[in-house]
């Protein structure tokens, strides 16, 4: 081998395990960053009593009492691995992190349903990545204590839907009019695409973006194969 061949060589595997060292370095930094805020968190107000303040709440819709269409189609577009992972997704967060590092900002957030619950229920909505790892350790503590309808129940009634409307039943009577269980197919889905960006995509502040988000959902819907094209098709307005 070349002496500036091997030069190179080496010169590529000593930056590599340096950078795999700074890496491993940074994700126990935040991770025990991440850690003590969740204790944090959990010692103000544990769980349990946080979830029964939820269910507690005078508008708290059940899952029974949500439209199966709604169900799967906050499933297609938020989290479709929702029944198979364990509250995080390590093929969202890769795909994720990729994104965001390509663009240097927090673009895409990888987070699960249960993520989401977890930061609404424990942690403020600002973009930290000491709080993206408390998340995890939230996440993975409410799926060991909750079952999958029952997360996916608390995270409907704590989800913030745009225009001042927290939760599925303030969302379906303030945009619509009418309690959960009496919602279209359309409106739906076009709930179910609002919590992605709620200052954009809210029918209150823009009819043609709600629209749109809202075919996009049927989209997510076709592509899991939860409904046919032509079914999509026929939902739009």
């Amino acid at each position: 081998m070349k002496p500036t061949l091997k030069f190179f060589r080496k010169l590529i595997l000593r930056l590599s395990a340096a950078a795999l060292l700074v890496f491993v370095l940074v994700l126990g930094f935040y991770g025990i960053k991440g850690y003590q805020m969740y204790r944090n968190a959990v010692a103000e107000k544990n769980l349990e009593e946080r979830v029964e303040e939820i269910r507690g709440a005078e508008n708290f819709t059940a899952y029974s009492q949500m439209p199966q269409f709604y169900i799967e189609a906050t499933i297609s577009t938020e989290d479709h691995r929702f029944e198979q992972h364990c509250g995080i997704d390590p093929i969202a967060i890769c795909r994720a992190a990729w994104t965001d590092l390509k663009a240097m900002a927090f673009v895409e957030g990888g987070s699960t349903i249960t993520q989401q619950l977890a930061k609404n229920m424990l942690f403020t909505q600002e973009k930290k990545i000491e709080r993206k790892a408390a998340e995890v350790f939230a996440a993975l503590k409410i799926e060991s204590k909750y079952t999958k309808q029952e997360i996916f129940e608390l995270y409907a009634n704590t989800v913030y839907f745009g225009s001042g409307y927290y939760g599925i039943y303030e969302a379906s009577m303030g945009y619509f009019g009418k309690e959960p269980m009496e919602l279209t197919d359309y409106e739906c889905a076009m709930l179910a695409g609002i919590p992605n960006a709620p200052s954009i995509y809210s029918p209150d502040v823009n009819k043609d973006f709600a629209s749109k988000r809202t075919e996009q959902v049927l989209d997510c819907m076709v592509k899991n194969k939860v409904i046919s094209r032509k079914e999509a098709e026929g939902h739009i307005d």
